[in-house]
């Protein structure tokens, strides 16, 4: 699963090649994959055709492109569900057609960027949209873009910022957090307390701030919260300039390159292997998998050691 920064490496490419760009025409090759456009696809293709895309939002990790025709306000937006497989990506029209190719945007002419936007699903979890947005409710932008649009998708209204969002605020999210009485890891991937943290990044982001995942939510100190949020937001920086995290060819941005964060992940998918930490200051130490809400989390027996009253 595509977690915030593959969406972040999209939505940057999206921002640099799509925004500003007007739809000029609406090819929906495989209609499953605009169910979530409850009209069906001809009012998918009416609400697209004409209009011009203002930019590309993410907020954890839903994406969408806020839509406006000439002289309008823009209140409606193209959301992507990228879900397990699904791909935006720019290319020429002579281009072949991509084998799981489900949608395609042909743009206005722009000098040297391609003129077609892509969807492109293997196992057609994700899909398309055009959605109505509404007023964000702490009247900051929607997520991050580079407009300052206080409007947001309904349907992710219900998440809280992400780390890496400016207005994430650290002191609400220790409180809430300290509410929560649950395991770290299952907050943290609770998207309403605080969007865009999977299993992979909680697992680098826990090793990092040195934090067992069925650590009580309650018994968290401020500094701890501290540790773990500069954690979070460090494993997804480096992250981001690696291009993402991926596994194989289905995670790609916009102009079809792979991330490879996975060579840097420290204990995600590290089972059997020394703590690099423990290793670096001379102790033995090993990382372990251990079953998690039907997945695996992934820790270091000597810096994560299991705490009382642990909350799996």
């Amino acid at each position: 699963m595509p977690e915030l920064p593959e969406v972040e490496v999209v939505r940057r490419g999206l921002a640099s090649w799509v925004a500003g760009r007007t739809v000029e025409a609406v090819d929906v090759v495989d209609a499953r994959s605009v169910r979530r456009h409850t009209l069906g696809p001809e009012d998918f293709r009416g609400q697209l055709k004409g209009a011009r895309v203002l930019d590309a939002v993410r907020r954890g990790k839903y994406l969408w492109l806020p839509l406006s025709d000439p002289g309008a306000s823009p209140h409606t937006a193209l959301l992507a569900h990228l879900g397990m497989s699904g791909q935006l990506l720019v290319e020429e029209p002579e281009a072949p057609d991509e084998k799981h190719l489900k949608v395609r945007l042909t743009l206005s002419d722009a000098p040297g960027m391609p003129r077609e936007l892509r969807f492109v699903d293997q196992r057609i979890f994700g899909g398309l949209a055009v959605v109505p947005l509404v007023p964000t409710d702490d009247g900051g932008p929607g997520g991050r873009g580079d407009s300052a649009l206080a409007l947001i998708p309904g349907e992710a209204a219900h998440i809280g910022r992400d780390p890496l969002d400016p207005l994430f605020d650290p002191e609400a999210f220790h409180r809430r957090l300290r509410a929560r009485r649950t395991g770290i890891k299952r907050a943290l991937l609770d998207q309403r307390l605080v969007s865009g943290i999977g299993n992979i990044y909680a697992d680098e982001a826990l090793w990092g701030a040195r934090l067992h995942y069925a650590r009580p939510t309650d018994t968290l100190r401020r500094p701890e919260t501290d540790r773990l949020v500069h954690a979070v937001r460090d494993v997804m920086g480096r992250a981001l300039v690696a291009g993402g995290t991926s596994f194989d060819s289905l995670y790609v941005n916009v102009n079809g390159a792979s991330g490879y964060f996975s060579r840097s992940l420290d204990a995600y998918g590290r089972a059997g292997r020394a703590c690099r930490r423990c290793a670096a200051a001379g102790e033995a130490s090993m990382i372990v998998r251990e079953p998690f809400m039907n997945r695996s989390s992934y820790r270091c027996t000597r810096c994560q050691p299991v705490p009382r009253n642990a909350r799996w």
